[in-house]
């Protein structure tokens, strides 16, 4: 125990002594200038402008970063200054972090292997055509026109806009249009400050941080639908200029209702001029939502007893008549976790549990997960009243009965 006290002691005075030190070569520092180098500039002796060599113990060096090559490199050339405009502690991009570009042949078929969205991938198909031409008109020094890149997105929730939005960043960069390729999203909470002239500033921010990508604002029309004095059309007004300035290497994909989303870009000139592709995201299709449940079993490696398939299809063939109220591909999702913690549920307190019982999907599991009563309950519902004793004989109808002779002191004297 005494020893312990005497290393937890000495590893305190170390502590203290390092922080002397350091505080010692930065008041140095503040006073006689950076000691690794002479008046000229170039690494030297340290001396003061008197000749006075000071006495300031050295700092031991800093150690490895943990997971690092153990080289003990510096972390600030991976940081953006606040002096240099940054906030102190942002990230640099890095070569490793720009995705490589990918093959156009690959991406149009994972574009072709999505569920649903015909019109999408006709309109997908034509941009990529469209900007691999341009591209390839400005590599043999062919006048170009000017081509916006930025786009519309409308339609109701869960019909994949934002998976469209992200794999339109992959086509734009592996094509050569943007230097990064990522997919920055934000919405209005993003953008919009609380105090006049802040607004500006973040979302000047945002963009910068978008730069060499996509930037992808999720229910725009928010950002014009309060009242005119609304910080809102200072973002708007601060996108359109960072749109302009940055053409060549941003692009702004907006997304929201169809109605809502024709308002937002009526809503100002420079929007309405800049945004003129757009791209309307239809409801899924019940047959289209059983696709991509069954997608989700396929991956996380369920199987759906017959019966319990058939009722998953009935249930989104009745929920796609109001996709807008079910949530499309989300509500899918929704489905598939509710369905998940009832199977849970069920093979938790089974005795013994197979692989097989884990992966299965019975009727009673996608019954309590969409109804709230298995089919055992439904059935016994469903069964008639049974009497207390079937063998016994039916009671009989009095019309039915046997006539019985009437008792002689009963007849009529005069009609015997």
């Amino acid at each position: 125990m005494a020893d312990k006290k005497d290393e937890i002691i000495s590893m305190q005075l170390d502590l203290i002594r390092q922080m002397t030190e350091n505080n010692i070569r930065r008041l140095s520092d503040d006073i006689w200038g950076p000691q690794r180098k002479n008046q000229t500039g170039k690494p030297g002796s340290g001396k003061r402008p008197d000749g006075i060599t000071p006495s300031v113990p050295p700092v031991p060096p800093a150690p490895p970063a943990s997971g690092g090559d153990g080289a003990g490199k510096s972390s600030d050339e991976d940081l953006i200054k606040a002096s240099d405009g940054g906030d102190g502690a942002v990230p640099t991009d890095k070569d490793e972090d720009i995705p490589p570009a990918e093959s156009m042949d690959d991406l149009k078929a994972e574009l072709d292997s999505y569920i649903g969205l015909t019109e999408v991938k006709r309109e997908v198909k034509n941009l990529i055509n469209m900007a691999t031409v341009y591209k390839l008109r400005k590599e043999h020094d062919l006048p170009t026109a000017d081509m916006s890149l930025h786009m519309v997105f409308s339609g109701n929730p869960g019909t994949g806009k934002t998976m469209i939005a992200r794999f339109m960043a992959r086509v734009y960069h592996s094509l050569g249009l943007l230097s990064k390729g990522k997919l920055v999203e934000v919405d209005r909470s993003g953008l919009v400050a609380g105090y006049i002239g802040q607004t500006a500033i973040k979302t000047a921010k945002v963009c910068e941080s978008a730069f060499g990508s996509v930037l992808f604002i999720d229910e725009a029309y928010a950002l014009t639908s309060r009242s005119e004095n609304d910080f809102g059309f200072e973002a708007v007004d601060t996108l359109l200029k960072n749109m302009e300035d940055h053409r060549d290497d941003l692009v702004v994909i907006v997304a929201g209702y169809t109605e809502l989303m024709e308002e937002f870009v009526n809503s100002n000139p420079g929007l309405r001029s800049r945004f003129n592709k757009y791209v309307n995201f239809a409801d899924y299709t019940g047959e289209e939502m059983r696709g991509i449940f069954a997608l989700n079993c396929k991956k996380a490696c369920y199987v759906l007893d017959e019966d319990a398939e058939k009722e998953v299809g009935e249930y989104f063939e009745a929920v796609s008549e109001e996709p807008g109220e079910f949530g499309n591909a989300r509500g899918v999702r929704n489905t598939f976790e509710k369905i998940l913690t009832e199977q849970a549920n069920r093979v938790a307190a089974l005795p013994e549990v197979t692989k097989d019982e884990l992966m299965r999907i019975t009727l009673d599991d996608v019954k309590l997960a969409l109804y709230g009563q298995p089919e055992a309950e439904e059935k016994s519902e469903e069964k008639p009243e049974e009497t207390e004793n079937p063998e016994a004989e039916p009671e009989k109808k009095p019309e039915d009965a046997p006539e019985t002779p009437a008792d002689p002191g009963d007849r009529d004297p005069e009609n015997p």
